[in-house]
């Protein structure tokens, strides 16, 4: 089986018997080898004393007072967003069930960087059996932006970051380890490169094609659909659609902010204009193969996933969407 995005730290995490991912002191020391966390030359006393202390045993408790006694404020805001994140993952079992928690609570001041990194780790672990390079880069969709672009008649999603040449994968100490390029150059996955993507995963230098009724939004509904199996254990069969006609928005989730706000307009009688209607990237019929679990005002309903652009041609998926937004009756913690 070929290996990818080892730079996630997925190999540092330990899995329990029901295939959730537990977190490890490898794990947590990664977090400390940022550079907001290590202390540089001038760093006082107390930053270094407690940064050797946590290298020692990164589950020590820590009192809010050794953070306010670092002298460095910057160090104090950084060193008090990291613990907490931290202490979020030691709360809970396992790192599905942190994340569930910061979904369901808010995200507060958790950065959106750190957000990404569990849910990479997660994706790395329910797609550990995958072989469908098509799926795993669809996969990256759920952590990382897409520049979205036409080009010859086709819908092109691009990473963001990469092409802007601001990877910020780079500043990962896994990444710098490993020895990765910054920057690469993009091509799209096609059946005649698809190879390579197992030895460039890291990079996120492949470009995904999104058209309608092609392989790249079927590969994406095969990622939402194990997402949802392996965060709320409940089996689900999603549809891409080519057409939107006839569709009842009985019950429909966003799968981004712009995906949520064209449903809105939709369950309000709005009708979209041509720019609106232009900047959906995809429309998905969701259904929840066993009927008991659905809520009794959906159930019978499909439910449709709606995923669109921003008017400059921006997709940031919201994965978190499926957790909050779906018509379950009872959703079960992985904790």
């Amino acid at each position: 089986m070929n290996d990818f995005w080892l730079s996630c730290g997925h190999h540092l995490l330990d899995r329990d018997t029901g295939g959730g991912l537990l977190v490890t002191d490898e794990f947590l020391k990664v977090y400390l080898a940022r550079p907001e966390l290590a202390p540089p030359a001038d760093a006082c006393v107390v930053e270094r004393t407690l940064h050797a202390a946590l290298l020692s045993n990164p589950r020590r408790p820590v009192d809010a007072s050794d953070i306010a006694a670092m002298a460095d404020p910057d160090a104090r805001e950084n060193w008090s967003v990291m613990l907490a994140f931290r202490d979020v993952l030691l709360a809970h079992r396992t790192v599905e069930g942190a994340y569930l928690h910061l979904v369901r609570t808010g995200f507060g001041t958790t950065p959106l960087l750190f957000v990404n990194q569990i849910v990479q780790a997660i994706l790395r672990n329910l797609l550990d059996d995958c072989d469908d390079v098509y799926v795993l880069r669809a996969a990256e969709m759920l952590f990382r932006a897409q520049r979205l672009t036409t080009h010859e008649g086709s819908l092109i999603a691009a990473d963001e970051e990469t092409v802007a040449g601001t990877n910020s994968a780079a500043a990962s100490p896994l990444v710098s380890m490993l020895g990765l390029p910054a920057e690469a150059a993009i091509d799209v996955l096609n059946d005649g490169n698809a190879v390579s993507y197992w030895e460039r995963s890291d990079r996120f230098d492949m470009a995904l094609d999104l058209t309608a009724g092609r392989r790249g939004l079927v590969a994406l509904g095969n990622v939402i659909a194990r997402w949802v199996a392996h965060l709320l254990g409940i089996a689900v069969t999603i549809e891409p659609l080519t057409e939107a006609n006839d569709v009842n928005l009985t019950w429909y989730v966003g799968l981004d902010a712009q995906g949520t706000k064209i449903g809105d307009d939709l369950w309000d009688g709005e009708e979209l204009d041509n720019a609106a209607l232009g900047r959906i990237v995809g429309l998905y019929r969701l259904t929840v193969q066993d009927p008991a679990a659905v809520l009794d005002k959906a159930r019978g309903e499909p439910v449709y996933l709606i995923m669109a652009m921003t008017p400059d041609g921006m997709l940031r998926l919201k994965p978190q969407n499926l957790i909050t937004g779906l018509p379950i009756r009872h959703l079960e913690d992985v904790s």
